[in-house]
């Protein structure tokens, strides 16, 4: 397959990391970004202006509020898009593609560990998953309904573990354990439940650690109390209100 990045912006140059084990050229408007990416990528080819889309799979990385002001020539063979809140409808008015695929990767593509929400045109899935795994982790969903909810589960709620993450350091710190010890571990134990996680439903795992009259038991009552739970679950709703609103 022949790919074409638009875009290599933070996440289109986070992409581009895994992308490259394919035929793939980029377009990118800034020459600095241009010469950046060179260094990195000797052998990708990079473009100031998007060619005819005849016979790519197109993987379109603007910013949203670009899109309007953008001409494509030529039919793609396909259509990839990870724009926010611009739903297939939109893409297919603007763009000429024989499919359409719709995609929300998260910012851990930068490592290839990205949880990348994918919905559209079932002909086209298997290449769009086999592309997307490139960066990481590519889950088919049913319906663009389905992805707004996902962009809050993978997309937004990187950023949420991260308050948990400098919340649980900054409480070993007020116990007297050195920051940068807390930070180590928490990299590591994030990693850790990740896998434990792939294998064990989520209430099995939190049983699996809490012993009776234990640290851990004590520690999830005092969570219980101050509505943890429901915190997160509010923040869920809340991230797919916006979705729906962007779209």
């Amino acid at each position: 397959m022949k790919l074409l990045l638009i875009g290599a912006g933070n996440m289109g140059s986070a992409m581009l990391k895994g992308l490259v084990e394919f035929d793939i050229t980029v377009v990118e408007k800034s020459e600095k970004k241009i010469n950046e990416l060179k260094k990195l990528y000797p052998n990708v080819t990079f473009l100031n202006e998007i060619p005819n889309l005849n016979g790519f799979v197109v993987i379109l990385a603007i910013k949203p509020q670009s899109l309007p002001y953008i001409e494509f020539n030529g039919e793609a063979k396909a259509l990839i898009s990870i724009l926010a809140g611009t739903p297939l409808s939109i893409l297919k008015e603007k763009i000429q593609a024989k499919y359409y695929v719709r995609a929300m990767p998260n910012v851990a593509a930068l490592y290839q560990k990205s949880v990348t929400s994918v919905t559209g045109d079932e002909a086209f899935k298997k290449e769009a998953l086999t592309i997307l795994s490139s960066i990481g982790k590519a889950i088919w969903l049913e319906s663009e309904k389905e992805l707004d909810i996902a962009t809050g589960l993978a997309g937004s709620s990187p950023a949420w573990l991260a308050i948990v993450a400098e919340a649980l350091s900054d409480g070993a710190v007020n116990l007297g354990l050195p920051r940068q010890k807390a930070n180590e571990y928490l990299g590591a134990l994030f990693v850790g439940v990740g896998e434990l996680l792939k294998n064990n439903h989520p209430a099995l795992l939190k049983d699996m650690v809490s012993s009776p009259g234990g640290t851990t038991i004590a520690g999830l009552k005092a969570l219980e109390e101050e509505k943890v739970r429901a915190a997160f679950i509010k923040a869920m709703e809340a991230a797919f209100s916006r979705a729906k609103e962007l779209s």
